[in-house]
């Protein structure tokens, strides 16, 4: 059965959204932030600070796309208002790590008394904190910024070892939203 679907947004004062075609960008004081989404029948309309997306013949299958979409730009405009941020802490028994930043890339040397150093490779538009063995990962896109965190925890991924023993490593303690 298909009836007239539409899910509204509010903007808040502070923050610009502007909607070109499927290409959705959002400004604010911490940044900005832009997607395009596969809309399929889906049309974007702004008016009177909301962002409504709908259709007038919708299916379930564009229900489920609208709130997804309508979940992604609700982070978006979070985001842009306050970054979203990552805490993770590095964890060693024997050999002390140190955590270097070098543009885009990070170095663990020393993990496990490894002599060549491990890296990842962060995303653009993330920002890296080191306070000792306390590492800070913020970003205006959520998925940015827990895609960074990941690359971090996979880092120091502990292959042909007992992980009972060895329990070395970068582990997430705070995500977006949770203390783990």
């Amino acid at each position: 059965m298909r009836k007239e679907l539409f899910k509204e947004i509010e903007i808040p004062s502070g923050v610009e959204v502007e909607i070109d075609g499927n290409v959705i960008k959002v400004r604010g004081k911490e940044g900005e932030s832009s997607r395009m989404f596969k809309t399929g029948s889906l049309e974007f309309v702004k008016k009177d600070g909301k962002v409504s997306i709908g259709s007038k013949n919708s299916t379930k299958k564009e229900k489920k796309m609208m709130n997804t979409i309508a979940a992604h730009v609700n982070n978006m405009v979070h985001g842009v208002q306050e970054k979203f941020e990552y805490e993770l802490k590095s964890v060693f028994s024997h050999f002390p790590v140190t955590i270097e930043v070098k543009g885009r890339e990070i170095s663990i040397k020393n993990f496990l008394g490894e002599k060549t150093p491990r890296k990842a490779v962060l995303p653009e538009n993330v920002e890296v904190e080191i306070n000792g063995n306390m590492i800070k990962v913020k970003s205006v896109d959520k998925e940015l910024a827990g895609q960074a965190a990941a690359k971090l925890e996979t880092a120091t991924k502990i292959r042909s070892r007992d992980r009972r023993v060895f329990q070395d490593g970068i582990f997430m303690t705070k995500k977006v939203g949770s203390e783990i």
